[in-house]
């Protein structure tokens, strides 16, 4: 065994000793000892991960043989580093966060249940990226399916728990079974259900075989990305479950729906035609826009974080798609770009979902509620929290210089390099793509000021918000961590692109760090790749300026042209964030120097427009900021109206009640014509039970003559 496998077997391991102490302490015990093995095991496989993604650390290893079915394998290559990485960090602060906020629970869930089924989650994610065979994914996957419905189930005793695990469940049962078919086909072809294997017989696929794998595939890890039309099942989940729950739900789980679709259709099949590609860039563009959209006009907070998974998701999937085109029409540098870019916005959502979890989760413990028309007036009495849930708004909402702007600036600007492509088809495809982002990206903005002004901005609208007081110090110094990875990711986007670029170069077969991160601070080797007309244009724009102290290729991302554009587009959010800390702290500076320092501050009744005194009610709400949007897009959102009108001796009305039920356009496009037309066919089976023996038999001979004529023509 070498290093990474040693790290590996150590994270298993603390998870299992994990297991073993939560069955003998004293429930009031859990939270703290969820959290210390949690993030034990979290710090192994963050090392693991790191030393995966270093030169030669690359490990794997057989666990044993089951009769006729093969030798269960866990191999792990620079992707699965990846993952691992992702998961790791999100799992360290989701599990620091427990310790405070499970103490809630004490008395009302069982705890030991529940720290058993969370570190044997945590294991059942790190084994699924390095799953090295078939039957070894399909166990660690539907191991974990099973887990999560678990957890979601936690307050089993509410109906709409239940209901809402269920229906994750049966959804997820779904996706497992077109998976386990797309495997076969793949295994079946290969003669064994080694990866190694199925990736050697991959190229012998036919046309038709591998549009199999690629739909049954895409479709099956769709269920757990939360892809339209299979999205459902989010919105429902996230806001039954307890928020350090509705964190990994988001920031772990739904990234291995991702790792499925890039282990099956940039690995073990890659894709050979454009097809794929365009299915999967314009279905991630429409999930990208119903998020937003329905996370726009929400007002339950973990309901509208919910919906924005499913954006980022889609988000996401449209990189991917675009990656799989440009890698199918030959354009490798741009297919290893725009992999990079989702594969950015993926670790940054997972880092900011996570982030705005859990502070509203800390938002629904102190205030009691989560509904924003009541909350209000929270930054005063929760700073920390607010402080920390800004940074999430501000990443999530693609504002610069979080993380969130470059993945979202990185994704726009690979779709419009779909110029370079000669099918005028496929452009048509990237054009609605980047319409559908460029929207999604106005509509977030929207939406994330309006989470944040309605939460903690303005008077408290409710005696709970009023009441509120600071979450424990554990919630608070795992959002401050998470709050600085996402600072960090933005600010340093040419130390992340190099990293991840050594998973995407395998999958691409080229390398994207050259093309996105000039070498303006290696002297040496900006002189062999660089011409030196370009080199002094661009330091004359400050391209190197830290050169002499800053260990790095250099600070801008930048894509090269030919001679008549030699700067395609371009991007520094380092140079960006000092200017903006020195733009802020010159501000501040001047205003204290010529006027703060000479006033004196008064504390006087503000102004409110004449009113003796402003009530709750009288200010806006999030329902009043919602409303232009649900104006623009009614046609789209189509939500049930209905007046109740009360009468007095029948003509004259004393009242009139309208009432708005939101209508999801899942659930009236695809859901229910599905449940009238199997209710149909329900009735019409029922009407066949009738009781008379000849038209039964009838039945039977006409089953015969059909199975008698297929057999005939196969």
């Amino acid at each position: 065994m070498n290093t990474f496998e040693y790290v590996l077997f150590l994270c298993f391991a603390l998870s299992g000793i994990g297991i073993l102490v939560s069955i003998f302490v004293r429930e009031r015990s859990i939270p703290g000892i969820l959290a210390m093995f949690g993030i034990l095991a979290g710090l192994a496989g963050l090392i693991a991960g790191y030393i995966g993604l270093s030169e030669g650390g690359i490990g794997g290893f057989s666990l044993w043989s089951l009769p006729k079915l093969g030798v269960l394998q866990f191999a792990a290559d620079k992707l699965s580093a990846l993952f691992v990485v992702v998961s790791s960090i999100a799992i360290i602060a989701v599990s620091l966060f427990s310790s405070g906020y499970l103490k809630a629970y004490i008395g009302h869930i069982n705890l030991k249940a529940f720290s058993i089924s969370y570190l044997a989650l945590l294991v059942s994610i790190i084994a699924i990226p390095i799953a090295g065979d078939v039957f070894s994914f399909l166990i660690a996957w539907e191991t974990m399916s099973i887990l999560c419905y678990l957890l979601v189930n936690t307050e089993y005793k509410r109906g709409e728990t239940r209901r809402a695990a269920y229906l994750m469940l049966a959804v997820g049962e779904v996706g497992t079974l077109a998976i386990a078919l797309a495997f076969i086909i793949l295994a079946n072809e290969a003669g064994s259900t080694s990866f190694s294997a199925i990736r050697a017989a991959a190229p012998a696929l036919t046309p038709g075989l591998r549009w199999a794998v690629f739909l049954l595939s895409f479709f099956g890890f769709a269920t757990k990305v939360g892809l339209v039309p299979v999205n459902f099942w989010l919105p429902r989940a996230h806001p039954v479950v307890p928020a350090n729950i509705s964190a990994l739900l988001s920031g772990v789980i739904l990234n291995l729906g991702i790792y499925g679709i890039l282990r099956v259709n940039f690995d073990l099949m890659p894709v050979a035609t454009s097809g794929p590609g365009i299915v999967v860039m314009i279905i991630g563009a429409i999930s990208s826009l119903v998020g937003i959209l329905y996370a726009t006009i929400e007002t339950d907070l973990k309901k509208i974080l919910a919906h924005s998974s499913i954006e980022n998701m889609g988000i996401i999937s449209v990189g991917l798609g675009a990656s799989l085109i440009f890698q199918t029409l030959g354009q490798p540098v741009y297919a290893s770009i725009a992999l990079i870019a989702g594969l950015y916005h993926m670790i940054n959502h997972s880092m900011y979902k996570s982030l705005l979890f859990m502070g509203a989760g800390s938002v629904d413990v102190q205030a009691h509620g989560r509904d924003l028309d009541r909350l209000g007036g929270l930054l005063k009495r929760m700073p920390w929290t607010g402080l920390f849930f800004l940074v999430g708004t501000l990443s999530i909402a693609a504002m610069p210089p979080f993380n969130g702007f470059v993945s979202e600036w990185l994704t726009l600007q690979s779709l419009l390099r779909s110029v370079e492509l000669a099918s005028f088809g496929v452009k048509i495809a990237f054009v609605v793509a980047g319409v559908a982002l460029a929207l999604t990206a106005g509509l977030a903005v929207t939406c994330f000021v309006r989470v944040f002004a309605m939460s903690f901005l303005g008077m408290p609208r409710s005696t709970d918000a009023s009441g509120a007081t600071e979450t424990g110090k554990s919630a608070l110094v795992a959002m401050a961590f998470l709050a600085i990875v996402s600072l960090t990711l933005g600010i340093l986007p040419t130390y992340v692109i190099p990293a991840i670029d050594r998973t995407v170069t395998p999958l691409t077969g080229a390398s994207a760090t050259t093309a996105l991160v000039p070498p303006f601070f290696d002297k040496k080797a900006a002189v062999a790749q660089l011409p030196q007309k370009f080199i002094a244009e661009t330091r004359d724009i400050g391209a190197q300026v830290g050169s002499d102290v800053i260990a790095a290729r250099g600070m801008v991302v930048m894509h090269r042209g030919n001679k008549a554009n030699p700067i395609v587009f371009a991007m520094s959010t380092s140079y960006m964030f000092v200017t903006l800390v020195g733009l802020l702290g010159l501000t501040a500076g001047l205003v204290w120097l010529f006027a703060a320092r000479h006033r004196k501050t008064e504390r006087r009744p503000r102004w409110d427009g004449g009113v003796r005194r402003l009530l709750p009610e009288m200010t806006y709400t999030a329902t009043g900021f919602a409303q232009p949007v649900r104006v623009i897009f009614e046609a789209i959102l189509r939500p049930n109206i209905v007046d109740r009108r009360e009468n007095i001796a029948e003509h004259f009305q004393i009242a009139i009640q309208r009432n708005r039920e939101e209508v999801h356009l899942v659930d009236r496009l695809v859901l229910r014509p599905l449940s009238s037309a199997a209710q149909w066919i329900a009735g019409i089976l029922a009407n066949m039970h009738h009781g008379r023996i000849n038209s039964y038999a009838g039945y039977a001979l006409l089953t015969i003559v059909v199975f008698l004529t297929i057999a005939t023509l196969f």
